[in-house]
């Protein structure tokens, strides 16, 4: 018998895994659905590249699978588990596309169509996309998880295989970067003092 999705809502991450590790579908299902955006967002900011997150997400997502019956819980969240995963493909993806020329690749396109405020937007979300991409690897993976996937330190140095203090520096200096690129177009992406 099908569970409605609803019945996982209150069990862990960790819990779930276990119970698709032992044959469950369902869990293995609201596990997908509760963890994908997750590994699909955190590729998507760090690579910009739609289809390239969807690769990364799914990568991700298989290697979560295979590695389910050796599940040993406890030892990590299968967050911060997934997040390093992620966060290594698409390093290793951005590694590979060091060697194509920056300005032969197409710009993403935004199907949307939209009034004055989600052009507004759009333009505020690709000059952060082109901010982030200026960081060192490091640094863009410490702010997208901290900043914008919201983990706190300690997970994100457990993710990067570092210190919390390394973390802490990483963010500052990769905000400090972020500020300087972005400071002269406070006024063309519509923010004012007033």
């Amino acid at each position: 018998m099908k569970m409605p999705f609803d019945a996982f809502a209150d069990v862990s991450d960790d819990a779930l895994l276990v119970l698709y590790a032992n044959g469950d579908p369902d869990a293995a299902r609201a596990l997908n659905i509760r963890l994908t955006p997750r590994a699909f967002g955190q590729a998507m900011r760090m690579l910009g590249d739609r289809a390239e997150a969807e690769d990364v997400a799914q990568d991700a997502m298989l290697r979560l699978w295979k590695i389910a019956p050796d599940w040993r819980r406890g030892e990590a969240k299968v967050t911060t588990w997934l997040y390093r995963v992620v966060a290594n493909l698409c390093t290793d993806r951005l590694r590979k596309q060091r060697n194509v020329d920056i300005d032969s690749v197409p710009e993403p396109e935004d199907d949307r169509d939209g009034v004055e405020g989600d052009m507004q937007n759009a333009a505020r979300m690709a000059a952060l996309r082109d901010a982030l991409a200026e960081l060192p690897d490091r640094q863009r993976q410490a702010v997208v998880l901290r900043h914008i996937e919201g983990l706190g330190n300690p997970e994100i140095a457990e993710i990067m295989e570092i210190s919390t203090e390394a973390v802490e520096s990483l963010t500052a200096r990769g905000k400090r970067a972020l500020a300087a690129i972005l400071a002269g177009r406070r006024e063309e992406l519509g923010y004012t003092d007033g």
